[in-house]
């Protein structure tokens, strides 16, 4: 045929685009159909089963529905394909409903702009109707009076000061918030999410979802068989990701602060976080502190804390206590009451953009983060906090200036500080917390490795022998 070697290449474009994914029975699925278009050939489905998936010929298509998953998935990718790289082919490939082949159309043109509507003709005015009889004057001044009366009842409603909105209006311009509103930068909400990706069996049939703590996106799953080549047949990506229960409530919280700001607000998960995104934009991260992904290094990097020997334990450099979430492990359900803990920094990212982690070790933690983040009380508790935490240190002017958290609107600037809480829950719903310590971090260290000599801080990675910081509660044993 001489149109085969043109729609080889075409078939070439697709693969090198991407939009197939890293899936070995995608790819299986593909090449076969693209042979069986070429020989002129529409195979079965069991055909495709056995010769593209592998399977016996004891395979059973009226009780697994695998062969039919995968050709709507094909069908989704290559419409991706169209839609974005491919949008200007000249050809496209697609699967006809109930049919196991590759069928090749033709672009679709677009159609020739309309031509301009001629002008309507002109109209003459109606005559005006006669005056109304004497007996309903009344009735202009009685609507009159009646929509006067209905204006001042909707405007005691509607613009009367409403409670919510002036506390998330405070919340707005304290100087956690100010800074990232006041710009004009993106903001990136990034919701903390766990990366799953399958494990397969000889067939290359998915037998089970595997979660592994040190791959969580497509890239670690990607280096890892590099590393390991006998694992790139055993994991496949099923670009699955899941997300903790606290993330709907910390958005519920959250996303009213943001929303009117008449800014660019994008919802991403952390497995798409672009490490660009950290360099320009303004970053919100909510979630566990097992989901800071790529964020967790630079977090730590600066502070007076660091992870223990889990996620769920919180170590003090200063003064070496452990914090350990009693919500770890089995879940704590019935009416026994347990502690969790929260955490919360803010800080400079490397140009001049702004990051703020609102983060817990489990749910109940990550929650009233959350709210204490976005309600004027606890918020106005937090940064009077850090701002006479600062004052206690021995660089108090350039630590109040850096922390001065409270009556301003520009924010804090480089360093910032972080605050870590106690919070306390009975099965699924959290009920108070208390502040256990706020302390500035470094965001030079961060970014140059080298420490913030105007703050009198050593180096992040010697961050165990950094002073002071203020404890604002003794923590449960």
């Amino acid at each position: 045929m001489s149109d085969i070697e043109p729609l080889r290449a075409h078939a070439d474009r697709i693969r090198n685009s991407g939009v197939l994914g890293r899936s070995p029975l995608m790819q299986r699925l593909f090449d076969f159909l693209l042979e069986c278009s070429i020989a002129g050939k529409a195979p079965k489905e069991i055909e495709v089963a056995v010769d593209a998936f592998g399977k016996g010929a004891e395979f059973d298509v009226s009780q697994d529905a695998m062969v039919r998953v995968y050709i709507h998935k094909l069908r989704r990718k290559l419409e991706e394909f169209y839609v974005g790289p491919g949008a200007a082919e000249p050809v496209r490939l697609s699967i006809p409903k109930g049919e196991y082949r590759f069928a090749i159309e033709a672009a679709a043109v677009p159609p020739p702009p309309e031509p301009e509507p001629a002008p309507l003709p002109a109209i003459e005015p109606a005559p005006l109707p006669p005056p109304p009889p004497a007996r309903r004057k009344w009735l202009i001044p009685a609507l009159a009076g009646s929509l006067a009366i209905n204006a001042i009842v909707l405007a005691f409603f509607f613009l009367r000061p409403s409670p919510i909105h002036d506390e998330l209006q405070a919340v707005r311009e304290s100087a956690v918030w100010a800074p990232l509103l006041n710009d004009d930068r993106t903001i990136f909400l990034v919701v903390g999410d766990y990366y799953i990706f399958g494990e397969t069996d000889s067939t290359m049939e998915v037998k089970r979802l595997v979660r592994e703590f040190d791959i969580n996106s497509p890239q670690d799953l990607d280096m890892r068989q590099q590393l390991d080549p006998d694992l790139a047949d055993k994991y496949t990506d099923l670009e699955l990701a899941y997300l903790p229960t606290a993330s709907a409530y910390a958005l519920r919280e959250v996303i009213p602060v943001l929303a009117p700001a008449n800014k660019r607000l994008r919802v991403v998960t952390m497995s798409q976080l672009n490490p660009a995104v950290i360099k320009s934009a303004d970053v919100v991260y909510l979630g566990y502190l097992s989901g800071l992904g790529m964020l967790s290094d630079l977090v730590f990097a600066g502070s007076r804390l660091e992870v223990g020997e889990s996620f769920d334990e919180i170590v003090d450099r200063t003064t070496k206590q452990r914090y350990i979430s009693q919500a770890a492990g089995a879940p704590m359900r019935g009416d026994r009451k347990f502690h969790d803990y929260g955490y919360f920094a803010t800080f400079e990212g490397p140009s001049g953009n702004h990051i703020v982690v609102i983060a817990g070790t489990r749910d109940v933690a990550a929650m009233h983060m959350a709210e204490t983040l976005t309600n004027e009380k606890s918020l106005a508790h937090l940064t009077t906090q850090a701002r006479e935490q600062a004052d206690s240190l021995g660089k108090a002017q350039a630590h109040a200036q850096a922390l001065a958290v409270a009556n301003t609107e520009s924010g804090p600037p480089d360093p910032g500080f972080e605050a870590l809480y106690e919070v306390y829950g009975m099965d699924k719903l959290n009920l108070d917390g208390k502040l256990l310590l706020t302390s500035p971090i470094d965001s030079t260290s961060i970014w140059t490795g080298e420490p913030n000599k105007r703050l009198g801080l050593p180096a992040a990675a010697s961050t165990a022998g950094v002073p002071g910081g203020t404890a604002a509660g003794v923590p449960s044993k």
